[in-house]
């Protein structure tokens, strides 16, 4: 929707952008200061003990963070931007525009659409001395044209007053509790308060009841709660009745990116290490089962999706989630989704997806998260041989056991050695700062009676102190030695130690020479693979 025009100096900025001008005029007149403009943010920026920076989202779209009257960072969007007035006139021309838009066929995609929408406004609206509405047309004066036009364009194509945390790259997450309190997770800067207001509550309820609309999940009062996906993937909750949400309609979204990030560059967060993303390069390799388990927002996801490209490019993989976040590289991947909605005997389950892939004999089934009877199915399926990646919310080995051995997934605590690793994924604190790290990896041993329970090993472990993670399995991994060293057919199983140490300068080599997006490391697992470990030596030499 809006001109993917990246600036790159505030003086081009302004220059293209007259409501930046007169926002930073403004600015510089009541605080004598003038921003600091970054063309792209990034993490060095966290350590700033002050903050004052714009950057460009995409024309006309940019971001103005600093610090309010109590030291705390807020965050301004700074955009074309309406008065009361201009916004009711906003309503009357494009009520004139949906008069017309009737007319035309329901359009494939956004670009059509906003063809559709020029083309009408071209037809409604034209140049004059003033805004008026003339029967079956407006006109309006150059100064607010194009203003109007913004406007009109970030309501019927884009997400309204939110557009701009849409628009930026940088948001992971945007929640509204009321009408006064939008919020945002930022990913440099963590938790922001947003200057964005919805005026009043009542005017939230008819947006979020128009969004839920667009998404084919209308709220009401009979239904207030309500869960669903946005186009572009993204989480979306809303919450629509004041007697259920005290201070009003709330919603949440959690961003989703296209690409995801890939285990290169989680290693270069310190989200896990070089030798943790080997180990689990040579666990997915071997087809051993995985649940990365941690709370809400602790990167579970992230992390699943970034390890896939370790799985071999001629796998046939199936996915299976409530909203569709897993992304897979391998040209064989069918990706399921459940349906809630309609008559009872129309609805498809999580349970009745693992169901249908356990019939397709994928190498590898990939479910989103289990919460209740499709781990059960998803246990079946590893008995029956088939790897399974999995997230699940626990905060460590212990709780992941006794959630799966209790109701309502009741799986008996015998077949528990069916899953191999678990991987505990945390947001923690670190000096201050909001991180993500793979606070261990565990592998599960077995069921021994004498024990009376499940035996697992810590074999890596996150230092809070140092920020560092610990290999604490070298020389004594269960699934590096008695499972995946004997499969490869290693006469020596302390062998396999060689293997990963050559895995970890691989991925430590991508690191120097900067190989990291998702599809170029999935590229060079991939050559790793086919041609063998040659092809692809010279990135880590």
């Amino acid at each position: 929707m809006a001109e993917m025009i990246i600036s790159d100096s505030l003086e081009v900025a302004q220059g293209r952008n007259p409501h930046l001008k007169a926002y930073l005029d403004r600015y510089r007149a009541n605080t004598q200061r003038t921003p600091t403009f970054i063309p792209v943010p990034d993490n060095s920026l966290r350590d700033l003990a002050s903050i004052d920076i714009i950057y460009p989202v995409g024309d006309p779209i940019f971001i103005h963070i600093n610090l309010d009257e109590f030291g705390e960072k807020t965050y301004t969007p700074i955009e074309p931007n309406l008065t009361d007035e201009e916004d009711h006139f906003m309503d009357e021309v494009l009520n004139l525009i949906l008069a017309v838009a009737a007319d035309y066929p329901p359009p494939e995609n956004d670009e059509v659409l906003e063809s559709n929408l020029d083309e009408i406004y071209k037809k409604k609206v034209s140049l004059g001395t003033a805004n008026k509405i003339k029967g079956t047309s407006a006109t309006v004066t150059p100064e607010l044209n194009s203003r109007l036009l913004y406007n009109l364009k970030k309501n019927v194509m884009g997400l309204g007053p939110i557009e701009p945390l849409i628009m930026d790259s940088n948001i992971e997450d945007i929640s509204g509790i009321g009408a006064f309190d939008i919020f945002i997770v930022h990913k440099i800067f963590g938790t922001l308060r947003t200057r964005i207001t919805f005026g009043n509550n009542d005017k939230l309820s008819l947006y979020s009841k128009r969004l839920s609309e667009r998404v084919g999940r209308p709220v009401s009062d009979k239904t207030p709660i309500v869960d669903a996906t946005l186009p572009d993937g993204s989480r979306l909750s809303i919450v629509y009745s004041s007697d259920v949400s005290a201070r009003g309609p709330s919603f949440t979204i959690r961003k989703f990116a296209d690409i995801p990030i890939s285990m290169v560059q989680l290693v270069k967060y310190n989200t896990l290490s070089a030798e943790e993303a080997a180990y689990l390069w040579l666990a997915l390799e071997y087809g051993q089962s995985i649940f990365v388990c941690g709370e809400t927002a602790s990167g579970k996801t992230t992390v699943i999706n970034a390890m896939i490209p370790f799985i071999r490019p001629e796998s046939k993989i199936f996915s299976a989630e409530d909203t569709p976040e897993i992304r897979a590289p391998q040209p064989a991947w069918q990706q399921l989704v459940t349906r809630e909605r309609g008559a009872e005997d129309s609805r498809v389950t999580l349970y009745d997806l693992l169901r249908t892939a356990l019939r397709s004999r994928p190498n590898y089934i990939i479910v989103g998260e289990i919460r209740g009877a499709e781990g059960a199915m998803a246990f079946q399926a590893m008995q029956t041989g088939h790897p399974v990646l999995s997230t699940f919310h626990a905060s460590s080995v212990k709780k992941m056991i006794q959630r799966f051995t209790g109701t309502p997934i009741n799986i008996p605590v015998t077949f528990m050695d069916n899953l191999n690793i678990a991987l505990i994924q945390q947001a923690v604190y670190v000096n201050g700062r909001f991180l993500r790290r793979t606070t261990s990896i565990n592998e599960i041993e077995g069921y021994f009676e004498e024990l009376g329970g499940v035996s697992t090993k810590q074999v890596f472990q996150w230092d809070p102190t140092t920020d560092q993670h610990v290999f604490r399995g070298l020389n004594n991994s269960y699934i590096l030695e008695k499972r995946i060293a004997q499969t490869a057919g290693m006469r020596d199983p302390k062998a396999i130690y060689d293997e990963l140490f050559k895995r970890t300068r691989i991925i430590e080599g991508l690191i120097r020479k900067n190989v990291n997006s998702y599809y170029d490391v999935f590229n060079i697992t991939k050559t790793f693979y086919i041609k063998g470990e040659g092809a692809i030596s010279a990135l880590y030499g």
